[in-house]
């Protein structure tokens, strides 16, 4: 019996009620980059292979930046748990605090990215066009970065359905940024890659102001920007401790599909355009894998900050087994019907198409088999954050991805037959040595029961 004497079932309708806005915000946000990928593809197979580039580099830096702003989930479920709103309020301020100065770190990577792509031998002209997006796009790391502080903000209260509508209205917002200013509608000009890198901008100011509005009003109680100016060192030494090893993390598996995007730029361009439809397929699905794993970072919080241990565990399972009905249900989708999904994201008229088509196909079969690694290794992750573990997974992360997926995805992309394929199993292959990893810490080591507070009687 848990200390709450919650049930499986119990369980399994509080996560879902939790999982179901969260990864329907994260599906909305995921079609920004989505409603990026298509009309760009519909401009250029050139201007789509940018876009790839671009989305990739800004993902990686974005991941970083987040995670302090995901540190603060864990932190004000349970400050929320003790009822204590002015810990709330400090925890989330200086999560506010670190995400500003870490985009102010990570800009000058955006604003010059030409060179350094290539220095990596991508192709000068999608280079010059990654960069044109990046300088503009770029500064919507700010917004973006204060958007995820408060998504977990709110989030840790299970206030997510109002963090769903925001997001949607956003996304909406975007799509039809993108419609305008990239094929220049209702007189506007016609600004290609340029345009979409505007509407993603105007997209996470909107979400910003949203968001922070619904906050300032509907809990007026944690006074979120009383006194911003000042610093409180302590929250702020917190939320650092808790967050660098998530962000780190997530840079150890962002630069992994950052790597394999720029290895794939090596096979060629329509390689990378393959590639980057593929993975934006199932990344979006994958979305809702990061919903149910936030969920069970939040649920896994509050059970942890009262000594539940029966209940983190029980939670868990349910985490898992919701979590694998989905990839099972995804890997048939991808298996069965790939072209049909691979059309979408090109002109019919497009005269590569085809061969963009052919080569997706191929992906699709291994994006069935990155479900299953990064769908479990993700939920790991997100218990294992509940219970404030964030530094040994962040190595296990670091060797899984780095000492395995990138040196794999290269041999057997370049001293093998398998080309693209061979990329795509090198990520795989480093997804499933992670997921292996972090299943053992939480399951089998239990590390995290030694910094449990003690159960109440």
């Amino acid at each position: 019996m848990t200390v709450d004497g919650m049930s499986y079932r119990r369980h399994g309708r509080a996560l879902v009620a939790l999982a179901l806005p969260l990864a329907g915000s994260q599906l909305a946000h995921a079609a920004v980059g989505l409603t990026d990928t298509i009309m760009l593809g519909w401009y250029s197979v050139e201007t789509l292979a940018a876009g790839v580039l671009a989305n990739s580099i800004f993902f990686t830096l974005f991941v970083v930046g987040s995670g302090f702003a995901q540190a603060v989930m864990p932190m004000v479920a349970s400050a929320a748990s003790a009822n204590d709103p002015q810990q709330i309020r400090r925890i989330t301020r200086m999560g506010l605090w670190l995400s500003l100065l870490t985009a102010a770190c990570l800009m000058p990577i955006m604003w010059w990215c030409k060179p350094i792509l290539e220095l990596l031998r991508q192709d000068p002209e999608i280079a010059s066009l990654t960069q044109t997006y990046m300088r503009i796009a770029g500064w919507s790391l700010f917004p973006a970065l204060l958007v995820m502080v408060f998504r977990s903000y709110l989030a840790a209260q299970e206030r997510a359905q109002v963090i769903f509508w925001i997001t949607v209205l956003g996304g909406i917002g975007n799509a039809l940024a993108n419609w305008v200013l990239i094929f220049g509608k209702w007189g506007f000009p016609e600004l290609g890659i340029a345009g979409a890198a505007i509407a993603t901008l105007l997209n996470q100011l909107l979400v910003l102001a949203g968001l922070c509005f619904y906050a300032l009003r509907a809990l007026p109680e944690h006074a979120l920007l009383q006194r911003m100016w000042r610093p409180d060192w302590e929250a702020f030494r917190e939320v650092y401790r808790l967050g660098w090893p998530i962000g780190l993390t997530q840079l150890a598996e962002s630069g992994l599909f950052t790597g394999t995007a720029i290895m794939m730029g090596w096979l060629g361009t329509l390689q990378l355009a393959a590639h980057g439809i593929a993975m934006q397929i199932t990344s979006t699905v994958f979305m809702i894998h990061i919903g149910l794993s936030l969920a069970g970072t939040v649920r896994a919080s509050r059970a942890f900050g009262v000594g539940d241990v029966a209940g983190l565990l029980r939670g868990g399972q349910v985490a898992f087994m919701l979590s694998l009905s989905l990839i099972a249900l995804t890997m048939v989708l991808f298996l069965t019907v790939p072209e049909a999904l691979l059309v979408l994201f090109l002109d019919p008229n497009e005269p590569n198409r085809a061969d963009v088509i052919a080569l997706g196909v191929g992906l699709m079969a291994m994006a069935a088999l990155f479900q299953l690694a990064d769908g479990t290794q993700v939920m790991a992750l997100g218990l294992l954050r509940g219970c404030q573990d964030t530094r040994t997974p962040m190595v296990m992360a670091a060797i899984s991805y780095w000492a395995i997926g990138i040196p794999a995805g290269y041999i057997l992309g370049f001293w093998t037959p398998l080309a693209q394929i061979g990329v795509w199993a090198g990520l795989v292959a480093g997804l499933f040595c992670a997921s292996g990893l972090l299943l053992h810490r939480f399951w089998v080591r239990r590390d995290w029961q030694n910094q449990l507070p003690p159960a109440p009687t």
